[in-house]
């Protein structure tokens, strides 16, 4: 790797960091806020599918998968295996997986908290008080 492709691929790191992200922007700012405006599951996939092509979609359900796996220890070939993501990607799931701003982390336990409430719902118990 001659000296010009190592500045190229610094620069192509930093721009795919996450603490480069400038969250204070209008735009940025509106992202965030529209996100948080929708209130279900039908107006998450609506508006996912407006914003994404189909094969994004699949995407990024896929690097949640991975995170998910990740989190359970799943060997990296496997992972290829059930999501077609590469080795570079997993690998880089995993560093944020691990990392400090906890995005994945975050939903992950959101989602296993979610899923074991379901699964008492399924054994019989109510939500009802």
């Amino acid at each position: 790797m001659n000296d010009r492709t190592s500045i190229q691929t610094v620069k192509v790191i930093r721009q795919i960091d996450p603490d480069d992200i400038d969250w204070n922007t209008r735009e940025n700012g509106q992202f965030v806020a529209g996100i948080l405006e929708l209130k279900t599951p039908r107006e998450v996939e609506q508006f996912l599918r407006d914003l994404m092509t189909p094969k994004e979609i699949k995407e990024f359900a896929n690097r949640l998968e991975a995170a998910s796996l990740l989190s359970r220890d799943a060997q990296y070939n496997y992972i290829t295996e059930k999501t077609g993501l590469s080795s570079a990607t997993i690998a880089r799931i995993k560093k944020w997986l691990e990392g400090s701003l906890g995005g994945y982390r975050l939903v992950l336990a959101r989602l296993s908290k979610h899923a074991h409430n379901s699964s008492k719902l399924r054994k019989g118990l109510s939500l009802r008080t």
